[in-house]
């Protein structure tokens, strides 16, 4: 079987991957303990042999062509399987170290991971976080994420799909809204209230709320005058203003209605949620670092321990 990388190739794929990560020929020579010539060598012969451009150089930085960051994510992927195999046959495995890319819902990143990662953090103070808050359903392969938590499960069978909790949905508005408008008793009584509206960043299309009629969940068109995009959390802030009514998971107005800044309407009819799902893809050698954060969100957001991976 012929050769297709030789230490050298090897080498200078790293110098591309710590280059690309710093923005800097400076700065990854340093950190790799060699000259700023052999960096700049090391990557004029990456881009030689791959006939691509891989950085847009300036005087006072570089940073990644497209095809470029295509090839670093490939890069960094097989270089950390590289590492994790080495720790793993020297006894090293029980040390979780380096990059961990999570991407998280807005609202459920705001109100239920980011309050427990310092935890996280204390337990494993070599592994670092890079973490994306954003409503749209990221490409883990494409987009170089490690883990992803989503309120739904994407239609994608090379992701694994590990359920967390489901998110109760409550029907909230302003006591001075209410005491305007007044309480909504039965849910056709909707039709006289401003219901602001969630617009999906995806389709544009308002969000239906959730309901429980007889036992059942059903899907509620209502009508209103506010649309909110993109920011779940932007719909709480409305309402405490007096706007309208709005529906939202409980966890983001919790304290709200211990407050009574915010209080819950239509309870009858309450109950219904949505569920929050982490992703992650089909990997034999996922990185340590990876393991033990699925591992610590499984157990610390379903609760009892019950989050264990297998081998």
């Amino acid at each position: 079987m012929s050769r297709h990388f030789d230490s050298l190739m090897l080498g200078s794929i790293e110098l591309f991957c710590k280059t690309a990560e710093l923005q800097s020929f400076t700065a990854a020579a340093a950190q790799a303990g060699v000259t700023q010539a052999a960096v700049s060598r090391s990557v004029s012969r990456l881009e030689e042999r791959l006939g691509v451009q891989l950085f847009v150089r300036s005087t006072r930085s570089v940073r990644l062509t497209d095809r470029g960051r295509a090839y670093y994510e490939q890069c960094r992927q097989a270089l950390g399987q590289l590492v994790e195999a080495e720790r793993e046959l020297t006894g090293e495995q029980a040390v979780a170290a380096g990059l961990v890319r999570i991407s998280l819902p807005t609202s459920y990143g705001h109100f239920r991971v980011l309050p427990i990662l310092s935890r996280f953090r204390q337990k494993y103070p070599q592994v670092r976080l890079e973490i994306q808050l954003t409503n749209q359903n990221a490409d883990l392969v494409a987009d170089g994420i490690d883990l992803a938590i989503r309120a739904r499960n994407p239609p994608d069978s090379g992701l694994i799909a590990r359920p967390l909790e489901d998110g109760e949905l409550v029907i909230v508005g302003a006591p001075a809204y209410l005491k305007r408008k007044g309480t909504p008793k039965m849910l056709d009584d909707l039709q006289r209230h401003e219901c602001i509206q969630f617009e999906r960043p995806l389709t544009g299309q308002p969000m239906p709320w959730l309901v429980r009629v007889d036992g059942e969940t059903a899907d509620l068109t209502t009508g209103g005058s506010v649309c909110i995009t993109d920011d779940v959390i932007g719909l709480a802030t409305a309402a405490r203003g007096g706007m309208g009514l709005i529906q939202t998971y409980r966890f983001i107005v919790a304290e709200d209605l211990a407050k009574g800044t915010l209080v819950e309407v239509l309870r009858p009819f309450g109950g219904a949620s949505r569920p929050f799902t982490l992703l992650y893809a089909a990997n034999r050698h996922m990185p340590h670092r990876v393991r033990v954060l699925v591992e610590f969100l499984l157990e610390n957001l379903r609760g009892g321990g019950r989050g264990r991976l297998t081998k």
